[in-house]
């Protein structure tokens, strides 16, 4: 991948001057690990005409997942947000139920999708998880459930969050979209709450190109999940449950076996490069690199650094700044559910409510990571944050 040489925002301004990077560098370019080990799957996935409809494929994926993470059941299902609605439903959640506000808008668009409100707590501004002690202040009569995410795939804390749960009599769930791979006290995340939804999307660090699970050691809710994720079929012409379609397909279970073989080298290309970018931002005022906990496994997929006050450029001049290198960083969850549609206007004053969250999110950004990314990439990228802010000090 070619590189030129750094220039400064004001040789940036030329117009027609070609960026750093000819071809664009995304957050979240997939991984793929063994491109002939899928391609073979899915010759046989042909060959046997079984596509759907919980295929051999899709049952061999589900068994190895449940393995892997030292639960019970895997349900996989077509994607993230699907399983998050099928989970919500299968529990029984109505009402309201308590989210943080700092994620993926499909944690709370599963929730307002089935009519159940979504209420937002703050967040510990040193973890970016749920402040128990805030989820505690927004418990109402009308509150039956609590969802935990474990955002950038460090653990949400799990321990009070089922405390309160267990005191008020609340269900408690996790959005772990992030955390594959990752691990709580040492135990893998998948095994605690209720349940436990996975998001294996392109963009995640274990992909099935589309796709996600729900994770559980609940019998009776694993025998829920999977009769509504196909229609409630029990059989065949044996309707005995509400359902959905939400069946994970041969080909993208194909797909994450292939991953799942070859995740720890996308574990071990992330770690490497999450040190290198922790080396190369090393000494820029106001510029901080969010740790793991080297206790607990993590697939180290996020690089998100804090762009502080004490920083000369603010954060998002340093997007704008990256983009035109054709870096496509990202404003991870910029502005915060509560700031998009429909919350927006359903909830105009929740900004009171979180101020750590409203902070964060102004001062966040994600960088490029996996294997697209590597020592010319870090160090070009880090190049640019710096030169932007020195010449900002000038």
């Amino acid at each position: 991948m070619a590189t030129k040489q750094i220039r400064t925002p004001a040789d940036l301004a030329i117009h027609g001057a070609p960026p750093a990077f000819e071809a664009p560098l995304h957050v979240g370019r997939p991984n793929l690990c063994n491109r002939d080990a899928f391609l073979a799957r899915v010759g046989s996935i042909l060959d046997n005409q079984w596509l759907t409809n919980n295929g051999p494929v899709v049952q061999e994926f589900e068994e190895r997942i449940a393995r892997y993470l030292g639960v019970k059941h895997c349900v996989a299902m077509c994607n993230g947000t699907i399983a998050l609605e099928i989970a919500i439903r299968a529990l029984g959640l109505q009402g309201e139920v308590i989210v943080p506000s700092w994620t993926f808008v499909a944690t709370a668009h599963a929730l307002y999708w089935q009519g159940i409100t979504p209420v937002f707590a703050d967040i510990d501004p040193a973890t970016h998880n749920l402040d128990p002690a805030a989820v505690r202040r927004m418990i109402t009569p009308r509150t039956t459930g609590i969802i935990g995410v474990h955002v950038w795939g460090r653990a949400a804390p799990i321990d009070a969050l089922q405390a309160i749960a267990d005191e008020h009599g609340l269900k408690l769930m996790f959005d772990a979209a992030h955390a594959f791979g990752s691990s709580y006290r040492g135990q893998s995340i998948g095994r605690f709450g209720a349940c436990e939804v996975f998001s294996f999307h392109a963009t995640k660090a274990f992909n099935t190109m589309e796709g996600g699970a729900v994770t559980t050691n609940d019998d009776t809710l694993a025998d829920a999940l999977r009769l509504m994720r196909n229609f409630g079929f029990k059989g065949y012409d044996n309707v005995v449950h509400p359902g959905t379609n939400g069946k994970m397909i041969e080909v993208c279970a194909a797909m994450g076996l292939a991953n799942l073989d070859g995740f720890d080298a996308i574990v071990k290309a992330n770690t490497r490069n999450h040190a290198a970018y922790k080396a190369a931002l090393a000494g820029i005022p106001g510029v901080r690199l969010l740790d793991y906990d080297p206790a607990e496994r993590n697939s180290h997929h996020y690089i998100v650094a804090e762009i502080g006050p004490d920083c000369p450029a603010s954060r998002d001049a340093i997007v704008a700044a990256l983009h035109a290198e054709n870096v496509l960083a990202r404003k991870y969850f910029w502005p915060g559910c509560h700031g998009m549609q429909p919350y927006r206007d359903l909830f105009p004053h929740a900004g009171l409510v979180l101020p750590q969250t409203e902070r964060v999110a102004s001062e966040v950004v994600v960088l490029p990571n996996g294997f697209a990314a590597n020592e010319t990439v870090i160090s070009t990228i880090a190049s640019t944050i710096k030169t932007l802010a020195e010449y900002l000090t000038k």
